[in-house]
């Protein structure tokens, strides 16, 4: 079975500038999932689409293919999914055919291989279409989040059927994390989104599932893996 990487890191950022490729803890963040996916025993090939000149410099020096994304799939707007498209269309016509897309985006750079490996191996036990990653949420929607009301009142997200009183007694619920997405060509040329077909997940401890969207997560991860070190 041909399983192949595909990382996405266009250059434009508004949360943290340059992100893709700021240095953390020693080397540039995109690197991270460059590595991760080179010591995925289940991966064969890594790809790495951009729309940038310096991100596909680094991306060649780590070990990836480099996939030249539009400029109109890598603005602020562009769905991913339809870069998703783009990149397994651009692959299918230079490589040939594959089994297996697994997207491991650049700003989760604490994803382990294990990580990945489990996902790959769920989707094939698991008669889903996509497997994604989550992780224990700090809050829940039928505890301690809330919506207004038309009248300016607020009343939790979900209604329990019973009522709740402490936290551990609500439904379990997840955040999903960016670490990992399993799934096929065919599902990702043929549908529209994640929610489109079935779903299944496994789940990432929250020191692992650090996604890097500004400073402060930057700074995190940083800490997290200098402590690892």
């Amino acid at each position: 079975m041909k399983n192949y990487a595909f990382i996405f890191a266009r250059g434009g950022s508004k949360g943290l500038p340059g992100k893709n490729i700021k240095p953390l803890a020693g080397k540039p963040l995109l690197q991270y999932s460059i590595d991760t996916a080179l010591a995925c025993p289940s991966i064969e090939k890594v790809f790495v689409s951009t729309d940038d000149i310096q991100i596909a410099e680094v991306a060649r020096s780590g070990g990836a293919i480099v996939i030249e994304r539009p400029d109109e799939l890598a603005n602020d707007t562009s769905p991913e999914w339809l870069s998703w498209r783009h990149a397994v269309t651009w692959v299918q016509e230079n490589y040939g055919l594959f089994d297996r897309f697994i997207s491991l985006p650049a700003t989760s750079p604490l994803r382990s291989v294990e990580d990945v490996e489990n996902a790959i191996r769920k989707l094939t036990v698991v008669d889903a279409d996509i497997c994604i990653s989550v992780t224990p949420a700090s809050r829940s929607p039928y505890f301690n989040m809330v919506k207004q009301t038309d009248s300016g009142l607020v009343e939790l997200v979900n209604q329990p059927s019973d009522e709740v009183t402490r936290r551990q007694d609500a439904p379990n619920v997840f955040d999903i994390t960016t670490v990992v997405y399993v799934t096929t060509p065919t599902f990702v040329l043929n549908q529209y989104g994640i929610f489109s077909g079935n779903v299944t997940s496994i789940e990432i401890p929250k020191e692992r599932a650090v996604d890097i969207d500004d400073i402060y997560d930057f700074k995190l991860a940083q800490v997290l893996i200098q402590e690892h070190k």
